[in-house]
């Protein structure tokens, strides 16, 4: 249900996008972003920073699109919120200590402080090149290829990226879900 959730303004695009068109689709995505965190803050009295940068990216580039009649602005839009992704987790990790990957899943999953440090890097550049993807396919094949990509293709690939690190994370859980003791990662003490 959670990823439902947070996919809702990118499957309504893509709905509202096949059947009115680009623009009728951007206010849709805008609206309901604006849905997503009145519920957020209704059902849990506090939105994440993540989501109202999710909101703040949208109003600036749906807004741009509906304004300007551009659809330029729209297709930038998720290579901005990926690389807004990927520099918050290089930067919070270097400017201030915090490995945010760490910070989101270590009750969840115990794991040495080399793995988390390479967990970071992986994600902030799996962001990164997601961005450039986005830009690659929206500016080299139609408007059409692009939405079915936004939806389709970022979905695939981001399901491939997280299987495969929890293939690789794997080693370090036992089969009850406690760590693996005497398991060491290179270059530890």
């Amino acid at each position: 249900m959670k990823i439902l959730f947070d996919l809702f303004p990118v499957i309504l695009f893509f709905v509202v996008f096949k059947v009115f068109g680009v623009y009728a689709a951007t206010a849709a995505a805008i609206i309901a972003t604006f849905v997503q965190v009145a519920w957020v803050k209704y059902r849990h009295g506090k939105v994440d920073t993540m989501l109202w940068v999710s909101l703040g990216i949208i109003v600036v580039f749906g807004g741009a699109t509906l304004l300007l009649h551009d659809e330029t602005f729209i297709k930038w839009k998720p290579t901005v919120l990926y690389w807004f992704f990927a520099a918050t987790l290089l930067l919070s990790n270097a400017l201030f200590g915090k490995n945010l990957m760490r910070a989101l899943l270590q009750e969840k999953m115990p794991l040495p402080d080399p793995v988390w440090h390479n967990l970071n890097l992986a994600w902030s550049g799996f962001f990164a090149v997601l961005g450039l993807l986005n830009l690659y396919v929206a500016f080299s094949f139609s408007l059409d290829t692009w939405v079915n990509f936004k939806l389709f293709g970022t979905s695939a690939i981001m399901l491939v990226f997280i299987l495969l690190q929890a293939a690789m994370l794997s080693k370090y859980v036992e089969e009850d879900g406690k760590p693996q003791e005497g398991k060491r990662e290179k270059g530890e003490g």
